[in-house]
């Protein structure tokens, strides 16, 4: 079946990584592309043809989540090596690394305002990290099990998160609190995320399924049954009418959230597609998997500019606004089999000329700003704080304090120093070290007895409601 004109079309694809693509996230310009992979590298693709990509050297894991800041100069990155690194996104590839993280790290995401970033682990913690002082926050631990995915509502007033446990949680920012719970008894949630205006998320369910829930009512709005595998990804067009899902049943699929209904099914990847986003302006996006290949895709069925839009949306944001008409999508769950009129895309059935982007490729080897003090016009952290949250980045530091730039040697896998390098002896480095893994100890035994707490809680709760049935049940006897 050949593509109409509004169809969505494969432009692009691109050759780098050798391992499978986690996360992929577009610059705010829409002219780079920065991918995630089981490779342990990042990868920066610039979409002009023909032009250099860079691959970033410095985990010593799988990259599990990328995302570029709203200004586009600085580049997140979570791994499986407990790390998050804010890279900068040129040829020489500064990086910063810091660790507060016991776990793996699954996801990183930017507030819109760029002043923030939120991180979530299989420590069962969600971080955030205050990135104009440069320094680690707070902490949220309710979960209990691994969370897989945390993001910043579009105002940041909140943060959504899903777990393995079986819940999404929403949390306010500012008392630091769990104010709503939505919990599932078939699946986990893979992924989650607000959509533009704030008023509603979406989630990607272990389940075979996408649910779209209303959080100013507390309600499940959409309940998409449109994949016959796990749903490993989503993302929201900007304009907030469409959605794109990321499958394991190798398809991307598209639905039109206002006639609440799958509309295309795009079959390019080979195996598992575990990550899709939307360009900042809507008019691409890309997608990747376990092929080892990253797809750039032009969307074409949405040309509305969202500029307009998006500063509509942005007044909108506050619990007590009145419903406007584009915040109403269907109010009944909606299950949706297979449609015969959805449109089927596959690539590989047209005859159509790719570009295939295979472009020489730099290796950048990571110039690491680490999480050691090695300046010393810092100012110490407060005893209340941790201390492992501390990070240096060289974009934010200011220009009269300089941190202390260390080129990584690639074959000294343990990224020794040399005494004669270092600003610090190394007896203070080792003793520093030990201190924050004792403060992970610490960071642990306290979630633990927060949860045992929370726990005890709820049963003193219940004790004192059945002890007031009973003693209502005597009154009522005598």
């Amino acid at each position: 079946m050949a593509s109409a004109p509004e169809d969505p079309v494969l432009e692009r694809y691109f050759k780098g990584h050798k391992a499978a693509i986690t996360s992929v996230d577009f610059s705010p310009n829409s002219k780079q592309l920065a991918t995630a992979s089981w490779d342990t590298f990042l990868m920066l693709w610039n979409l002009k043809p023909q032009a250099r990509a860079y691959r970033y050297v410095g985990h010593k894991d799988v990259v599990t989540s990328v995302q570029f800041s709203p200004h586009g100069n600085l580049l997140a990155s979570a791994s499986r090596d407990r790390t998050i690194r804010l890279w900068i996104p040129d040829k020489r590839g500064k990086s910063s690394e810091f660790k507060a993280h016991t776990g793996p790290v699954r996801s990183v995401n930017f507030s819109a305002d760029g002043q923030f970033l939120v991180t979530a682990s299989e420590d069962k913690s969600i971080k955030v990290w205050n990135m104009h002082r440069q320094r680690f926050l707070y902490s949220l631990y309710r979960h209990t099990h691994w969370v897989r995915c945390a993001k910043f509502s579009p105002d940041g007033r909140l943060i959504v998160s899903c777990s393995e446990d079986k819940t999404i949680k929403i949390w306010d920012t500012t008392n630091k609190q769990c104010v709503n719970n939505f919990s599932d008894s078939v699946g986990f949630a893979n992924f989650v995320d607000f959509n533009p205006n704030g008023t509603c998320i979406a989630s990607a369910g272990s389940d075979h399924t996408v649910k779209i829930w209303d959080i100013r009512v507390n309600k499940l709005l959409q309940h998409y049954q449109v994949h016959s595998c796990a749903v490993n990804c989503l993302s929201f067009h900007p304009s907030g009418n469409y959605l794109i899902t990321a499958s394991s049943d190798g398809s991307l699929k598209i639905l039109d959230l206002l006639e609440g209904r799958l509309i295309y099914t795009l079959q390019g990847h080979t195996g598992p597609v575990f990550t899709v986003s939307f360009s900042k302006g809507g008019e691409l996006f890309a997608s990747g998997g376990a092929d080892t290949q990253v797809l750039l895709w032009r969307s074409n069925f949405d040309e509305l500019h969202c500029k307009d839009l998006n500063k509509r949306n942005l007044k909108r944001l506050h619990f007590d606004s009145q419903p406007h008409l584009l915040d109403i999508y269907p109010r009944t769950p909606h299950p949706h089999e297979r449609k015969v009129e959805t449109v089927e895309i596959n690539p590989k059935l047209e005859v159509i000329d790719l570009q295939l982007s295979s472009p020489p490729v730099v290796d950048v080897l990571s110039f690491d700003s680490t999480t050691t003090m090695e300046t010393t016009c810092r100012t110490l952290p407060d005893k209340s704080e941790d201390i492992c949250g501390y990070f240096l980045n060289p974009s934010l530091v200011p220009l009269e304090c300089p941190p202390t730039t260390v080129k990584k040697k690639t074959d000294d896998i343990s990224d020794l120093l040399s005494e004669g390098q270092r600003s610090v002896p190394l007896a203070v480095t080792d003793a520093l070290e030990h201190i924050m893994e004792q403060l992970n100890v610490l960071t642990q035994t306290v979630s633990i007895l927060e949860q045992r707490l929370t726990l005890t809680e709820d049963k003193l709760k219940d004790c004192l409601e059945n002890q007031h049935k009973l003693f209502g049940a005597i009154q009522q006897k005598s």
